[in-house]
């Protein structure tokens, strides 16, 4: 993993299996890893940008995450998803969900309601997006209707995911699987676009994973859904189109390491330097604004 070395939590009952950029995995101590039906999923507060994970960490930022999946979980039923419980110990209570062990797809599934991003790069060059062709005329922030399925293949920790096509999913998972993946990943888009709408917040995009539950043959949302990490939220009432949007996540990291203010060069293979306390602090309010806006409720460390 490029940049931060993570710490592993020692926790009763638990054994550490994988560290990736934000969550810990843990399987139950004493059964071996193949062996266990259920993963302890652990949301740190670490960060990365630009493939490095940072040395500094955003306070309360893996509760944030994890509170928001579990609420968008709750409402996205008809979709199956892998939580099991929230019975954790208490060294990681709130950031912290028992779940079922799925065998994930090597597919990052990801729906685009609007465009921008890699996205816009790519049509930019070629009117296309994922080889989807797209009409002519469109900006940064241009509403995508229908909302268009974009997968990308999943990389190395600190490699970049990989855009595909579709065609491209099929020879990896196989026409039936592939066909369900895609229809499941704008169901959740659709349902949550709607839900985000009306509490005035704009899902431009979002990378929801799927796995099979070898219990249940089914299907299943895993990893984390709808948060500032894995979706790209927009404020409805500053939207404009023509130019970037600001989104309620680690921009404010983003812009501060490209600053000459950081002394950071991204081209270079020096890992980036600490954030100062403002970046840390306004990262922080951004990220539990888009918790408080979405679900409703006021955030509690």
């Amino acid at each position: 993993m490029a940049g931060f070395e993570t710490e592993t939590l020692q926790l009763p009952g638990w054994e550490h299996l994988y560290s990736g950029k934000v969550r810990d995995l843990y399987t139950p101590a004493g059964i071996p890893a193949g062996d266990a039906d259920r993963v302890l999923v652990v949301a740190s507060d670490r960060i990365s940008a630009y493939d490095f994970v940072l040395e500094t960490p955003i306070p309360d930022k893996g509760k944030v995450l994890t509170q928001l999946s579990l609420w968008w979980f709750d409402q996205l039923d008809g979709f199956a998803n892998h939580v099991i419980s929230t019975d954790v110990p208490e060294a990681v209570a709130g950031r912290a969900m028992v779940c079922k062990k799925l065998e994930m797809y090597p597919i990052e599934c990801i729906a685009r309601g609007y465009l921008t991003g890699s996205g816009l790069a790519e049509y930019n060059a070629s009117r296309t997006v994922c080889s989807l062709p797209l009409p002519d005329g469109l900006v940064d922030g241009s509403a995508l209707e229908p909302a268009i399925f974009t997968p990308s293949a999943k990389a190395d920790v600190g490699e970049h995911d990989e855009n595909i096509t579709y065609d491209e999913v099929v020879g990896r998972v196989g026409a039936t699987v592939a066909d369900r993946l895609r229809e499941l990943t704008l169901g959740v888009y659709t349902r949550a676009e709607q839900i985000a709408r009306e509490r005035g917040i704009i899902l431009a995009d979002t990378k929801v994973e799927f796995g099979l539950d070898p219990a249940t043959g089914e299907i299943t949302l895993g990893d984390e859904v709808l948060t500032p990490d894995s979706s790209r939220f927009w404020d409805a009432g500053t939207y404009e189109p023509g130019h970037s949007q600001p989104s309620f996540d680690k921009q404010f990291v983003r812009d501060w390491l490209t600053s000459d203010a950081s002394g950071w060069d991204r081209a270079g293979d020096t890992p980036p330097p600490p954030l100062p306390q403002d970046v840390v602090e306004r990262t922080r309010a951004r990220y539990i604004e888009a918790y408080q806006r979405l679900t409703g409720h006021a955030f509690s460390a």
